[in-house]
């Protein structure tokens, strides 16, 4: 974490000057019940920058409270998405691993008077609770003895009830304005295996009565979540005081991480898996932290970005465009520069001598020249852009046409002299001639032409796959309002975020790696694909295009 000041960080070095606490001791708690996304990656750079900077120590801990929804694909994933933005976690927990300490603790309620085992249906509950402005009513069982709780809260533990028959719940206020108040539920029944206790428990804490606990247990100082847990506050600090906990950790909310045309809803993310709209949770058009490291965002690019958005309590909706500006940002100094011909168009060079192939010099980085030099074959024949050319261009148009005169990159002067076409009135091929005098680096002060265009020498030239993305969700402002339906959603799908393209790259480039990044002259910076790629053919994703009009 930089040293650009925030509430949270304020609160700290308050907590540290007052003589509160002596350390810094912060946590980053997902559910495995998803992959992380770009919001995860705020609370993970909060959270870990904050102690790394006051020198204390970080936990990842999984809040794996319901077995129904988690697995440890995801467990894996989290660990990994971790690891690769570049955080080093003090110590691995699992709340599963405290659910003999939670049951103890739950014990102790019942002996206080403090919960009761509740009958009620879950609708039931639902009705009883009240709404925003009327008060809720009292469950029938609210007023069971402690003798006959502790009874049937150790018989739901022994399983001889089914799911849903009977809950346990906290016992505060059924008239409280704050509605988290209201008796909430604090253990359910679900004979379910878990997937690190396997089939050892029946019964499972709720999150809002686990996390305060699991906080506590490891002597968390500054418990950081997002502003929606700023309600669960009142009952977080009920939990930490009834339990008799000896660590008093603190809750502090800052506003979530939006970003335009993004879900950030792990629901809706499954859905767009389950339903095949796109190929997994690594997709690259996903705002998943697998999704865009396949795609080609680097950690740095993502934590510069995080830092820049700032910490605060308001939850606004961040322009996309400023993520991928600390994308160009990162990488014009790293990568390699390189033409790709997505849409090729032969061109033949009549008065080139056949058989012959030419070394042409080109920079690596020209921003970086510590890069040094690659060079590039060239002959007779090669390939450029259909959009290079146009037999009948508008005013301005300053590539090929008939008759006019462009420089290739790196190489010669081409001019059009003549087309040709298939039975359809396709044009498939060019047939052009060079100027010898005009050779890249030799200094020529002739004519000059307004028009440079990229080409691949076509002999030599590598198949390649290029993947062109727009973002998958239309018309959305960043915003999770929680109820949206399933078909309103999916209603906004873009049906053109995946343009797959067929073309050539440099031969110097036949030996790419997955991960591997480059800048296509004219194109964007792209990455090479970690599922599809192969030595046979390599897959190209498009990480974001060379300009953006966004400014900070």
């Amino acid at each position: 974490m930089d040293n650009t000041s925030n509430f949270i960080r304020d609160i700290i070095i308050k907590d540290l000057e007052s003589g509160k606490h002596k350390t810094v001791a912060t946590r980053f708690p997902p559910e495995p019940n998803g992959y992380l996304h770009i919001g995860h990656a705020k609370s993970i750079i909060l959270n870990f920058g904050l102690a790394d900077e006051f020198r204390g120590t970080t936990n990842l801990r999984f809040d794996d409270t319901n077995p129904l929804k988690e697995d440890v694909e995801y467990v894996k994933s989290i660990k990994q998405d971790v690891q690769w933005l570049g955080f080093e976690w003090d110590n691995l927990h699992f709340a599963s691993n405290y659910f003999e300490e939670m049951y103890d603790k739950a014990v102790l309620l019942i002996k206080k008077g403090l919960a009761y085992v509740d009958d009620l249906s879950a609708d039931e509950i639902r009705q009883y609770r009240g709404t925003l402005t009327e008060p809720g009513k009292n469950s029938p069982y609210r007023d069971r003895p402690i003798e006959e709780n502790l009874d049937l809260f150790e018989r739901m533990r022994a399983g001889e009830f089914g799911n849903g028959e009977k809950v346990l719940r906290a016992k505060i206020d059924m008239a409280s304005p704050n509605i988290n108040l209201r008796d909430p539920v604090i253990y359910r029944i679900s004979h379910a295996a878990h997937h690190n206790t396997g089939d050892k428990w029946c019964i499972y804490p709720m999150y809002a009565f686990a996390h305060p606990l699991e906080d506590a247990i490891e002597g968390i100082t500054h418990s950081i979540c997002t502003i929606e847990f700023e309600d669960q506050r009142p009952f977080y600090n009920w939990v930490v005081e009834q339990c008799e906990m000896e660590a008093t950790p603190q809750q502090i909310e800052f506003g979530r991480l939006n970003i335009t045309n993004t879900v950030m809803s792990k629901r809706k993310l499954k859905q767009l898996v389950e339903e095949g709209f796109v190929d997994g949770w690594d997709d690259p058009r996903m705002p998943t932290i697998s999704g865009m490291r396949r795609r080609g965002y680097t950690p740095e690019s993502i934590r510069a970005f995080v830092l820049e958005t700032g910490v605060s309590k308001g939850s606004g909706a961040v322009d996309e465009q400023m993520l991928e500006h600390f994308v160009r940002e990162d990488l014009k100094l790293k990568a390699p520069r390189t033409m790709g011909v997505l849409n090729p168009l032969k061109v033949v060079i009549t008065n080139y001598p056949e058989g012959e192939v030419e070394m042409l010099d080109a920079e690596i980085n020209p921003e970086n020249p510590d890069m040094g030099i690659r060079q590039i074959p060239f002959s007779r024949e090669i390939y450029i852009e259909q959009d290079d050319f146009m037999e009948n261009p508008p005013p301005k148009y300053f590539r090929l046409f008939p008759g006019n005169e462009v420089r290739l990159k790196h190489a010669y002067f081409i001019k059009c002299e003549e087309i040709i076409k298939d039975e359809n009135g396709n044009v498939i091929e060019l047939r052009c001639t060079y100027d010898p005098e005009t050779k890249s680096g030799s200094g020529f002060t002739g004519r000059k032409v307004k028009g440079t265009i990229h080409w691949v020498e076509a002999t030599q030239a590598v198949s390649a796959e290029f993947r062109l993305y727009e973002p998958l969700i239309l018309d959305d402002n960043g915003e999770e309002d929680g109820e949206e339906d399933a078909k309103s959603f999916l209603d906004n799908v873009n049906p053109n975020s995946l343009e797959v393209l067929q073309g050539f790259i440099e031969p110097n480039m036949k030996d790419v790696k997955p991960q591997d990044k480059f800048q296509f002259f004219r194109h964007g910076y792209f990455n090479v694909d970690s599922k599809y790629s192969s030595s046979e053919k390599p897959v190209f994703n498009r990480i974001v295009s060379l300009k953006s009009s966004f400014k900070l």
